[in-house]
């Protein structure tokens, strides 16, 4: 064991003692926790995340084979590289406000044609308070009442709610949900459920098209929508990017993975999961010092754009809070938002993008925020609301 190896593992005992987000703390200790297994065979930790499950789709660009390195090129914009969020947020009229508000009905009583989000309040502990709300395009939130939802688990019993990020279907029409030994699958136009039997602890969930990859630590199925058809699939439920809704059933899964010189950007068939390249993620286009150093919470893809949260190097800290969007193909970072150091660390999961191409994120005092790259506008969507959003594409 080296002292790099032992700093590790002496880290991830002293964070599992109180950490100060749970969601992002415990993505954390989880990462960190695989890499201390391969390195020294240390026991692994709890898991407890926000974080939700979710599969990278994207779209097949025209380059070089599989596994040949491509140049580092980033489509032009007329933002600076690196961008800060303003002092005071404003927060303009959004649907997605409702979710504020308790039920009014039952989804059993009036289900959605398309629900625009979940929402999963939480008390101090990060459990579950009361039912989930579905928020459906027609401005009703309804309570989730088909269905008693169990906490995910792993192997030592550490326990998270089962709704995360990346449960709904981008579609809005479906919503699943990891459990161990099984999926449930919930059709929200109908209210309908199905009941998948499967062996593990499982807890992460991502819609790949009419797919879902659902995994825990030690293995990952894809399960088929329409025939429940179900086999395991070589991709991390862990590291693997949310697709963009647009790409295609044979689109490639993208995983990112690593540190600081060895972050990486990894592209795997759609089918086995087997791997067809890497590439090493590159900060060129950032003026000096910054730095992506490691990702956090579940990314997500906008055509060949990649949007995750990060611990960054900016010019007053190794390790503030920041996001990295990034070209999927090539590993290029075209922008960082700087979020600084005096946030709770992990502090700001990015949630998906909107159809207009902007980020969606939690920042502190906002339970959710919008940050368009191109521009550099932040704007906030939701104010304080305490628990695990799930977005639709």
């Amino acid at each position: 064991m080296n002292e790099q190896d032992l700093r590790q593992l002496l880290t991830v005992s002293v964070e599992d003692i109180r950490p100060s987000q749970p969601a992002a703390a415990g993505w954390e200790r989880a990462r960190r926790t695989r890499r201390t297994r391969r390195a020294v065979g240390a026991v692994a930790l709890a898991v407890v995340l926000v974080g939700g499950g979710t599969v990278a789709a994207l779209r097949p660009p025209a380059g070089p084979p599989p596994g040949h390195p491509v140049a580092p090129t980033v489509e032009p914009t007329h933002a600076d590289p690196v961008q800060h969020p303003p002092a005071q947020l404003t927060f303009p009229p959004d649907p997605l406000a409702r979710l504020s508000k308790p039920a009014t009905v039952r989804l059993s009583e009036r289900p959605v044609q398309r629900a625009l989000a979940l929402f999963q309040p939480v008390d101090e502990e990060y459990r579950a308070d009361g039912p989930v709300r579905v928020l459906g395009d027609d401005g009703v939130v309804r309570s989730l009442d088909v269905v008693t939802l169990a906490p995910t688990r792993d192997q030592d019993g550490n326990e998270a709610p089962a709704l995360k990020p990346g449960v709904l279907s981008p579609d809005g029409r479906w919503a699943a949900f990891a459990q161990t030994n099984e999926l449930i699958m919930v059709d929200l136009t109908k209210a309908g459920v199905r009941r998948i039997p499967l062996d593990g602890y499982l807890e992460l969930v991502v819609w790949a098209n009419d797919r879902v990859l659902v995994g825990g630590d030690d293995r990952t199925y894809a399960v088929e929508r329409d025939t429940e058809a179900a086999s395991t699939i070589d991709v991390s439920a862990w590291e693997v990017v949310t697709p963009d809704p647009e790409a295609g059933r044979e689109a490639a899964l993208i995983e990112t993975s690593g540190q600081r010189d060895g972050l990486i950007v990894r592209s795997r068939t759609a089918r086995e999961g087997t791997l067809r390249s890497e590439q090493r993620v590159t900060g060129e286009l950032l003026p000096a010092p910054y730095q992506v150093n490691e990702f956090y919470g579940r990314g997500w893809l906008h055509g060949e754009r990649l949007a995750q949260a990060a611990w960054i190097t900016n010019g007053e800290i190794d390790g503030a809070e920041g996001v990295a969007v990034l070209d999927a193909r090539t590993g290029a970072v075209a922008h960082v938002l700087d979020l600084g150091r005096d946030r709770a660390k992990g502090c700001c999961p990015v949630l998906g993008w909107d159809n207009k191409g902007a980020v969606l994120l939690r920042l502190e005092p906002a339970a959710l925020a919008r940050w368009h790259p191109e521009t550099g506008e932040i704007t906030g969507v939701v104010d304080n609301l305490t628990g695990v959003l799930a977005l639709a594409g």
